[in-house]
């Protein structure tokens, strides 16, 4: 049994005449009919009756159109399904975020953006740290990743999405709360809160070089298991943290966010990849990320 005398037999038993059908369907008559005897034959049974000027279905014939009316919607359902998938309209995209990433509002816009460009694609969505991520994509636990540079990507993929500056966060009553800028070397006394090098050692070594040009090496009195809890540890007193601006949207009660005049320390949000990925739903992502870098 063929597609082709599915749809032969529908077309017959919509208009219920060999000739108007074969009409509609663009070919003669006598192959149309060659068709439906062929289909009968394999099926075991009449589907229509004959008369001189018409035909009519049987019992049988009433069956087989609503099952096979259901078996050419299902081909068709399945084949707009496949053809979606490789234009990368649909299917599944599993994202990794460095915590302190989901801060920025680019993330935000970018995630939008791609669900109003790819809303048949469902994306799931996982938060880890920096080093985590990079494993987590190797073993393709994930997709893609965004996270936060520095970081020795090594072999993967690194596609920018937006700098940023890095600020100072101090706890409320901080002598130097009241300033506007601050330069590192005036944290020299303070305590620093600092998250786990193993998290980002790039990042976190990049923190202690520019506190060590400034003049000083900073006094670690606590670590945070994020970049974005350093915020709360600031609130509690435990001492000042250098964080990206985006996370000073947290608006927490007992601390003061200031710029940092050394213009020497920033960061980066990047979307990493594998290096030979061949999923479209990937690269259409990737390429929102470069339209974004872009403006």
């Amino acid at each position: 049994m063929e597609f082709r005398q599915l749809r032969y037999f529908l077309a017959v038993a919509e208009h219920l005449h060999f000739t108007v059908a074969a009409e509609r369907l663009g070919i003669a008559q006598p192959p149309l009919s060659q068709q439906i005897i062929k289909l009968e034959r394999e099926i075991g049974t009449k589907l229509f009756v004959r008369h001189p000027r018409r035909v009519e279905l049987t019992e049988a014939g009433v069956i087989f159109k609503e099952r096979a009316q259901r078996v050419l919607d299902d081909a068709n359902d399945a084949l707009e399904h496949v053809k979606m998938a490789a234009r990368g309209e649909s299917g599944n995209l599993s994202i990794g975020f460095a915590g302190s990433t989901v801060f920025h509002p680019a993330v935000a816009r970018l995630l939008r953006r791609f669900r109003e460009a790819y809303p048949g694609v469902k994306i799931r969505t996982e938060e880890s740290n920096s080093v985590a991520l990079l494993g987590k994509l190797a073993d393709a636990q994930v997709d893609c990743a965004m996270v936060r540079l520095p970081l020795d990507c090594g072999e993967m993929k690194v596609t920018p999405l937006v700098q940023e500056k890095m600020i100072a966060v101090l706890p409320s009553g901080h002598a130097l709360g009241r300033r506007r800028h601050i330069d590192l070397k005036q944290l020299a006394a303070d305590p620093f809160i600092l998250y786990p090098r193993a998290i980002n050692p790039e990042l976190h070594d990049a923190i202690i070089s520019a506190c060590r040009s400034a003049g000083f090496s900073p006094k670690i009195e606590m670590e945070s298991p994020q970049i974005s809890s350093s915020v709360n540890m600031a609130a509690a007193g435990f001492g000042v943290a250098i964080i990206p601006e985006s996370i000073a949207q947290f608006r927490a009660e007992g601390v003061t966010y200031q710029d940092i005049s050394n213009k020497d320390l920033g960061t980066a949000i990047a979307l990493i990849t594998r290096p030979r990925d061949k999923s479209i739903t990937v690269k259409h992502f990737t390429e929102l990320v470069r339209q974004f870098h872009r403006r």
